[in-house]
């Protein structure tokens, strides 16, 4: 017991010179970090919930189903319990192991261990403890890891959901697109029966020629042939957000693109909201503090360590003695292990480690370049619908204008059927193009949203 006492007390003023360090929270970004882009807000589109992001009914009960039953979200909550497990462990690291032994062992003996006896068997029941005393910060550092290994699998999961709920949405809107494209193709078909049937009219009256009917209908029919193509995509459509949400392929209930309501304000925030918002960037942050804990686990190996053992129980050479009281034993002992030589384990140990914990760094500053990138191209694409959606407007205006009045010259005979051709083929891409306008910026509001961390609240 003085032995021991001695250690202990060793133990307990080492205790207070551990080698490792305390890790220091990442709480700056690169400067300018969003091009073209001098908001300073203290709040972003990102910190809104979804809920006031997507107004659609039908788009939220989608939203809710994907969130309750996407298999990635699933898959993200069971990495959530593994981490869970492997935090708890790493807390019964600082308690005594101890374990309970039966056995009996026999032994040939010689003449010069026990004169006379050639062998004996031996019966022993008892237990056992081995406790580590965590002087250096080992186990501390240990625990510290799992638990930044157990907040990075819960920012995954969060990250997972931000990309379902965009996906969900982004789905959505090309599936209303796809409607309203193929809406604008059937009421262009049906616009084309109309030409067909006055040219048919005026060649009757010989004021055209077979050929202005043939063409007519030539334009007619390669409108009508995209239609097939449109359903198809629609189906396609269909069947990808249905497993997005976790259901078997089915028809998607659904509104109009033009009944979708934009946020009254865009708004990106100051660059180091990213920090406490985006979920990959709260993942690669926690990369960074587990590599950061495991360097310090690696710090610990070139110090000695200390372990406390004991044990207690029965012991006889006949079984019959084995619970008589006269038959238990008990030890208890302390020990300190440095380590001398070891093929250079601990040294590759921390070198490994360090290079880990350097490009969990690398990776944590490339995320946030890409997080800047993808916030300014969203901001570019929404400024972009916009310049486009006015100018596309004014342009349906005029060519329905041109359309109207060809209509009327070729029935008076002042314009020709090529004429009338021409102008309903314009009409139609600039319609189609129109639809693609405001599936763009609802497109950019979307990954201008993700992009800001939005989606996981």
């Amino acid at each position: 017991m003085k032995y021991f006492s001695i250690i202990l007390i060793f133990a307990v003023s080492v205790s207070s010179c551990s080698v490792t360090k305390n890790y220091t929270p990442q709480t700056s970004v690169q400067e300018k970090l969003y091009r073209d882009n001098t908001d300073n807000d203290t709040t972003s589109l990102g910190t809104l919930s979804w809920t006031q992001i997507f107004t659609d009914p039908e788009l939220k009960k989608l939203i809710n189903e994907g969130i309750a039953n996407n298999p990635q979200i699933l898959q993200a909550y069971t990495r959530i319990n593994q981490a869970q497990a492997y935090y708890e462990q790493s807390g019964a690291a600082f308690l005594p192991s101890l374990n309970a032994n039966a056995g009996t062992t026999f032994a040939h003996l010689s003449d010069y261990q026990a004169p006379g006896i050639r062998s004996a068997t031996q019966f022993q029941l008892g237990v056992n403890s081995v406790w580590e005393l965590d002087i250096w910060g080992k186990l501390k550092s240990s625990r510290k890891a799992q638990f930044a290994n157990l907040l990075q699998s819960q920012a995954g999961m969060r990250a997972v959901q931000t990309s379902v709920v965009s996906s969900i949405a982004l789905f959505y809107y090309n599936l209303l697109a796809l409607d309203e494209q193929l809406k604008i193709t059937q009421q262009t078909v049906y616009n084309w029966d109309t030409t067909v049937t006055t040219l048919k009219a005026l060649k009757e009256a010989a004021r055209v020629t077979e050929a202005a009917v043939v063409q007519s209908e030539a334009q007619r029919y390669a409108a009508e042939v995209t239609i097939p193509d449109l359903k198809q995509k629609i189906a396609e459509t269909e069947n990808a957000l249905s497993i997005l949400i976790g259901r078997p392929p089915s028809e998607i209930l659904r509104s109009s693109i033009y009944l979708q309501q934009e946020p009254t304000e865009i708004k990106t925030g100051t660059p180091v909201l990213l920090l406490s918002n985006r979920p990959d960037v709260q993942q690669a942050e926690y990369n960074l503090r587990y590599y950061f804990e495991m360097t310090n686990v690696a710090k610990t190996y070139f110090y000695p360590s200390l372990n406390i053992s004991g044990s207690a129980g029965m012991n006889s050479l006949k079984i019959e003695n084995l619970f008589n009281p006269a038959a238990f034993t008990a030890s208890i002992g302390a020990g300190l292990a440095q380590p001398v030589f070891n093929n250079k384990l601990n040294k590759t140990r921390l070198k490994v480690s360090e290079a880990q914990q350097q490009d969990a760094l690398i990776n944590f500053h490339n995320i946030l370049l890409t997080a800047g990138s993808e916030v300014s191209n969203a901001m570019s694409l929404y400024q972009t619908s916009k310049d486009k959606s006015e100018i596309r407007n004014k342009q349906i205006d005029a060519l329905q204008k041109a359309v109207d009045y060809t209509g009327e010259l070729l029935e008076n005979g002042f314009a020709t059927y090529t004429e009338i051709i021409t102008a309903r083929q314009s009409l139609l891409q600039a319609e189609l193009g129109r639809i693609n306008d405001r599936l763009q910026s609802l497109t950019a509001i979307v990954n201008l949203y993700k992009a800001l961390g939005g989606g996981w609240k």
